[in-house]
C-alpha cells in the first residue's frame, strides 16, 4: 500500500514539474518588444535581475546583472536598409539614451544569426547621456526580403531590448 501511494505521489509531482516547464516556455515565447519611436521608455527599480530570451525554440542562458535598474529611450528600434546589392556589407547605428537615475550598463548584444555583428558602448552610460549600438549586416548569403534582429541585454526591467532591421537583397 505504501509503495503504491509513493508511486502515485511521485507521478503527481512529476506531472506538476512538467506542466510548470511548459508554462515557463510559453512565457518566454510571449516576450515584449518596444515600438519604434523616440517616446519609448523601459523602466525598472534598484533590484538586481536576470534575463532570458528565446531564439528559435531554444532558451538562452540568463545574463545576470548586478547593476541597479534604470530606464532608457531609443531613437528607433527598427531600421529599413531598403534595396541593397547581394554581398554588400551595411551597418546602422541605434542611439540609446539613459533616461533613468542609475548608470546604464549594456552587458551583451546578441544577434539572431552570424550574418549580423554588433558593436556597442561598453562603458556605463550616465543618466541623461547617450550610447550607441551598431549592427553590421553581411548580405552575401541572402536573396530577397530579409528581417534580422539583435537582443540587447542591459540593466533595464524589460531586458532584452529587441532591435530589428529589414533589407531587400538584389542580385548584382
Amino acid at each position: 500500500m505504501k509503495k503504491s501511494l509513493s508511486i502515485i505521489a511521485l507521478s503527481i509531482i512529476g506531472f506538476g514539474l512538467v506542466s510548470c516547464k511548459k508554462e515557463e516556455h510559453k512565457d518566454l515565447q510571449n516576450s515584449e518588444t518596444i515600438a519604434p519611436d523616440s517616446t519609448n521608455t523601459l523602466s525598472g527599480d534598484s533590484l538586481p535581475h536576470k534575463t532570458q530570451t528565446s531564439v528559435a525554440g531554444e532558451t538562452a542562458a540568463p545574463v545576470a546583472s548586478n547593476q541597479p535598474l534604470t530606464t532608457v529611450a531609443l531613437s528607433e528600434s527598427s531600421f529599413d536598409f531598403g534595396n541593397i546589392k547581394k554581398g554588400d556589407k551595411v551597418n546602422h547605428v541605434y542611439e540609446i539614451t539613459n533616461t533613468g537615475t542609475n548608470p546604464l550598463v549594456i552587458s551583451e548584444v546578441k544577434p539572431g544569426c552570424g550574418c549580423t555583428a554588433p558593436e556597442f558602448t561598453k562603458d556605463p552610460i550616465l543618466p541623461g547621456k547617450k550610447g550607441k549600438i551598431t549592427l553590421s549586416f553581411d548580405s552575401s548569403s541572402f536573396d530577397g526580403a530579409v528581417q534580422k534582429y539583435a537582443d540587447v541585454f542591459a540593466n533595464v526591467e524589460k531586458s532584452p531590448i529587441k532591435l530589428t532591421f529589414n533589407a531587400n537583397i538584389q542580385a548584382k
